[in-house]
């Protein structure tokens, strides 16, 4: 049997997410239940305009860490371990117990090391040369 399979390299919406609709049902039909709640922790200007934050998520014994930013400027302050801390703060009233963080090697490997989080594996030569490290934390 021949197969016609498309291939395309637009980030049609619509494909994406009717793929993510079909991988979502099959999920739900087959994991423990537990919600996926929204966390946002933001630094802002007087004028809303944000400096630092992070966005991420908590699902059942996890708080999966999205994004995590701070303003160039503000940086070595202790605005960013701050911030980690209020998100582990939130993330223990939540119920969790672990949390989950990737991170690329110019980015902020030390950083979190410093803060206890082991790295559990890193992707070697992402894209090309660089690395990708990915780090979990207990919080119980």
């Amino acid at each position: 049997m021949s197969r016609n399979f498309r291939v395309t390299s637009d980030g049609n919406e619509q494909d994406i997410q009717e793929i993510y609709e079909m991988l979502k049902e099959y999920n739900l039909s087959n994991r423990e239940k537990s919600d996926n709640v929204p966390l946002g922790i933001f630094l802002e200007d007087e004028n809303k305009k944000k400096l630092a934050g992070l966005t991420g998520e908590t699902f059942g014994n996890w708080l999966c860490v999205h994004y995590f930013f701070v303003a160039e400027y503000l940086r070595g302050q202790g605005i960013g371990k701050e911030i980690i801390e209020a998100a582990e703060c939130e993330a223990k009233k939540r119920g969790c117990k672990y949390i989950f963080v990737d991170t690329f090697s110019f980015q902020a490997p030390d950083f979190y090391r410093k803060l206890g989080y082991k790295e559990v594996f890193t992707l070697e030569e992402y894209p090309y040369t660089g690395k990708r490290h990915y780090y979990t934390k207990e919080i119980f």
